[in-house]
C-alpha cells in the first residue's frame, strides 16, 4: 500500500483532508446549536395569527374536484374502499388542478417536492399557499434542498409568514438552505453517499381526501411556461381512502430527522438573528404578479371547467394504492432499490403479455437488467415497449450517454421496441402557445405557424419557429443540464413522465425513473390502480408520444456483410470502460416516410418504409455530440448515481 506519511495510509489522508474541508465549511457561520434555537424562537414569535376567516370551513371554495373525495369517501365501505382516478397530462391542467384543490381546502395542505424555483408557477403555488394559512388552513411545505429555495432572505421571511404555516428543507447540505459552489465540492469529496441522498417524491395532498401525484415539480417547465425547454409529464389524481397512504408517506417524511425547519438552517438563522426577526422585504405577492399568473388564478376557479377536466372522466378504479420508498431508505446502501422499486418490480416481473414503459432516463441497475432478460427468454415473452428522450429532446446529457452506450442491449438482448422523443413533436399535451407568451398575454389574434392548443391536453405549435441555428442555450438552466445544440431552433420538449402500463389493466404513474438513481438513492413514490378502462388512457398516451409523427424509431441498422462483427464489438464495449472508436454501431434512429404504416424490423417492408436518419438526429454535431461518445466510452462507472 502506498504511504504519503509513515504509517499512514493515503486514503486515510484523503478522508482526513475531506472532513476538515467538512468541517470549515460546516464552521463558517459560527452559529451554536443555542443560536438556531434563538432563531426558531424570533421566527416563531413574529408569526401572525390573525386569520381572514372566521368560518368553519376556512372560506374554502366549492370545488368539485375536492368534492370528488367527499363523494368516494361516502361510497366507500370497509370491505370495498371507492376510490376515483383522473390522469393529468397537460401542463397548463396540472397547475388549473393544484390552484382549485389548494383554494378547495378547508383543514390541511401537505404539499412534498423536489423542486420549487423561484418563477411565475412557483410564486403562484406559493401565493395560494399562504393565502390559505391566512384563513385558517394548515399548510406544510416539504422540498429538498439541493433544488428548493436558496434565499436566505426568502426563507427568513416564509418561517415568519403565519402561524398556519410551515417550511422544512429536506437533507440540507452542511444544515444551509444556499449551497455556493466550494460547498457542493465539499459535500461531494466528504459525504458523497448522503449528499445524493435526495427525496424525490412529488405529492400534494388536500384536507387527507384528494391527492396529485407524479412527475411534476414547481417550476415553469413543468407547466408549459417555459419560452425555452418544456416537459412533457404526468400526474395523477386520487380521491378517495387510498389517499391515506400517500399521507402516511408525507408523515413519515415530515417528521424525519432529515427534514429541517427552515428557520433552523444556517444561513437562514443567521438572517433572523441579524434583524432579530424577519428581515424587511417586498411582499413576495408582487414578485411575479404577470398576465399569465393572473389568467391561471382565474381560469382556476371556474368549476365548471375544472368539472369537465378533471371529474367528468374520473374513473372509479378496482384498486388504488401509493408506493414509496421511506426515508429509512437512506440508513444504508439499499441492494438494488427499496420498498417502491421492490414493490414496482413484482409488477413488471409478473407481466404476461404487454409493458409499455416511458421513462426520461433508460439506464438500469444489473437487477432490473437480469429481470427484463428473463422475462425476453420466457417461451412466449411479453411484448415490452419503451418511450424515452433522445439526445435531442434531453435535458441530461450523461444518463443519455449510458442509455446509448447500452442500445444494442436494449434491443437484442432485452427484445424492446424503442422510440425516443424529437424535440419539436407535432402531437404530444405541451401547450407551446402558452410557453411562447412569455410572462405577457397571449396575442389571440396574431398568426400561428401551426395547430394552437385548444381544449384539455391540447398541443399547439404556435410558438415554434425553426430557423438554422448556431446553439440553443437556456440561460434558465445550469450549464451543467444544458441541452445539446440543435440543427433549428425552437421550443424544445423535453420527456419527464415516469409511467408504465401492464398487461393493458395495471397503470403507474409517479416519481420513479426506474435507473439506477432511484432505485439507490432517491427516494421514490408511484400511484398503482388496476383498471382496464383507465390504463388503456394511459397506454394509449404514452403510445401517442411513441408515434412517428412525435418520435424517432431506435433499431438495429440494415444489414451488411460487417454486422455480425459490429454487434460482437458494441457487446465488448457496453463491458469495458475503453474509448469507443468503434464508428459502426448496431443500431441507429430511423424516420417513418409518409403514406407508410409503422411496421416492425422484422417485417420485410421495414427497408421501404423506414429511413435512417442517424443515430443523433436533429443534433448539431458539435462538442455536446462528441461529449457523448466520450461519456459512452468512460461513463459505465457513473451508472449507479444516473
Amino acid at each position: 500500500m502506498d504511504r504519503a506519511v509513515p504509517g499512514i495510509p493515503i486514503r486515510r489522508l484523503a478522508r482526513l483532508a475531506a472532513v476538515l474541508l467538512c468541517l470549515g465549511l460546516c464552521a463558517c457561520t459560527g452559529l451554536r446549536p443555542r443560536d438556531l434555537d434563538h432563531a426558531e424562537t424570533l421566527a416563531a414569535v413574529a408569526r401572525p395569527t390573525a386569520l381572514d376567516c372566521d368560518r368553519a370551513d376556512a372560506c374554502a371554495e366549492a370545488s368539485p374536484l375536492r368534492a370528488l373525495g367527499d363523494r368516494a369517501l361516502a361510497e366507500s365501505t370497509a370491505g370495498r374502499p371507492a376510490n376515483y382516478v383522473q390522469i393529468v397530462e397537460a401542463g397548463q391542467d396540472a397547475l388549473q388542478a393544484r390552484i382549485n384543490l389548494i383554494r378547495s381546502a378547508r383543514a390541511t395542505i401537505d404539499l412534498q417536492t423536489f423542486i420549487f424555483s423561484h418563477d411565475d408557477a412557483s410564486f403562484l403555488v406559493l401565493d395560494e399557499l399562504l393565502k390559505a394559512a391566512r384563513r385558517g388552513v394548515r399548510v406544510r411545505l416539504l422540498v429538498d434542498q439541493l433544488f428548493g429555495p436558496s434565499d436566505p432572505t426568502l426563507l427568513a421571511n416564509l418561517a415568519s409568514a403565519h402561524a398556519n404555516f410551515q417550511m422544512r428543507l429536506y437533507n440540507p447540505t452542511f444544515g444551509r438552505a444556499h449551497t455556493s459552489p466550494p460547498q457542493y465540492i465539499g459535500a461531494i469529496v466528504c459525504c458523497f453517499r448522503r449528499f445524493n441522498q435526495r427525496m424525490h417524491i412529488k405529492q400534494l395532498l388536500i384536507d387527507g381526501r384528494v391527492g396529485i401525484t407524479g412527475g411534476r415539480n414547481v417550476d415553469n417547465r413543468y407547466y408549459d411556461w417555459d419560452p425555452d425547454i418544456d416537459f412533457r409529464d404526468r400526474d395523477a389524481i386520487l380521491a378517495g381512502p387510498g389517499v391515506a397512504g400517500m399521507q402516511r408517506v408525507f408523515e413519515m417524511y415530515w417528521d424525519s430527522e432529515r427534514a429541517v425547519p427552515v428557520a433552523r438552517l444556517r444561513d437562514v438563522a443567521s438572517e433572523l438573528l441579524a434583524n432579530q426577526g424577519p428581515p424587511p422585504r417586498k411582499p413576495i405577492a408582487e414578485e411575479h404578479r404577470t398576465p399569465r399568473v393572473l389568467a391561471m388564478a382565474e381560469r382556476s376557479s371556474d368549476q365548471a371547467d375544472v368539472q369537465e377536466r378533471f371529474v367528468a372522466g374520473a374513473r372509479r378504479v378496482e384498486e388504488a394504492y401509493f408506493v414509496a420508498d421511506g426515508p429509512g431508505k437512506h440508513d444504508r446502501m439499499p441492494d438494488e432499490g427499496g420498498a417502491a422499486t421492490h414493490d414496482l418490480r413484482r409488477l413488471i416481473a409478473a407481466a404476461q403479455t404487454s409493458v409499455v414503459l416511458q421513462t426520461p432516463y433508460l439506464v438500469f441497475t444489473d437487477g432490473a437488467r437480469r429481470m427484463f432478460q428473463t422475462m425476453h427468454r420466457r417461451p412466449d415473452p411479453p411484448e415490452v415497449t419503451v418511450s424515452t428522450n433522445s439526445l435531442a429532446s434531453t435535458d441530461a446529457i450523461p444518463a443519455f450517454s449510458l442509455s446509448y452506450k447500452y442500445t444494442r442491449r436494449y434491443l437484442h438482448e432485452l427484445g424492446f421496441r424503442l422510440f425516443e422523443l424529437k424535440p419539436y413533436a407535432d402531437d404530444v399535451p405541451v401547450d407551446l402557445a402558452a410557453a411562447a407568451a412569455g410572462d405577457g398575454p397571449v396575442d389571440t389574434a396574431a398568426p400561428a405557424t401551426g395547430p394552437v392548443a385548444t381544449g384539455p391536453g391540447a398541443t399547439g405549435s404556435a410558438a415554434r419557429l425553426r430557423i438554422p441555428s448556431e446553439s440553443v442555450r437556456f440561460p434558465g438552466l445550469g450549464s451543467g443540464s444544458r441541452p445539446a445544440p440543435l440543427r433549428e431552433s425552437g421550443i424544445r420538449i423535453s420527456l419527464h413522465a415516469k409511467s408504465m402500463v401492464i398487461d393493458g389493466r395495471i397503470g403507474i404513474v409517479g416519481s420513479h425513473n426506474f435507473d439506477p438513481r432511484s432505485d439507490n438513492y432517491n427516494t421514490e413514490g408511484a400511484l398503482v390502480f388496476r383498471d382496464a378502462e383507465l390504463a388503456g388512457r394511459l397506454r394509449d398516451a404514452i403510445l401517442r408520444d411513441a408515434a412517428p409523427r412525435n418520435s424517432w424509431l431506435v433499431a438495429p441498422r440494415p444489414r451488411t456483410p460487417i454486422s455480425p462483427l459490429t454487434g460482437r464489438i458494441d457487446k465488448l464495449f457496453e463491458n469495458l470502460p475503453l474509448f469507443d472508436v468503434w464508428p459502426f454501431r448496431y443500431s441507429t434512429s430511423y424516420q417513418l416516410e409518409p403514406g407508410c404504416d409503422p411496421v416492425p424490423p422484422s417485417d420485410p417492408r421495414f427497408a421501404s418504409c423506414w429511413t435512417p436518419v442517424g443515430d443523433f438526429p436533429e443534433v448539431q454535431i458539435s462538442f455536446r455530440a462528441i461529449a457523448v461518445r466520450v461519456l459512452t466510452a468512460f461513463g459505465a462507472g457513473l451508472t449507479p448515481i444516473l
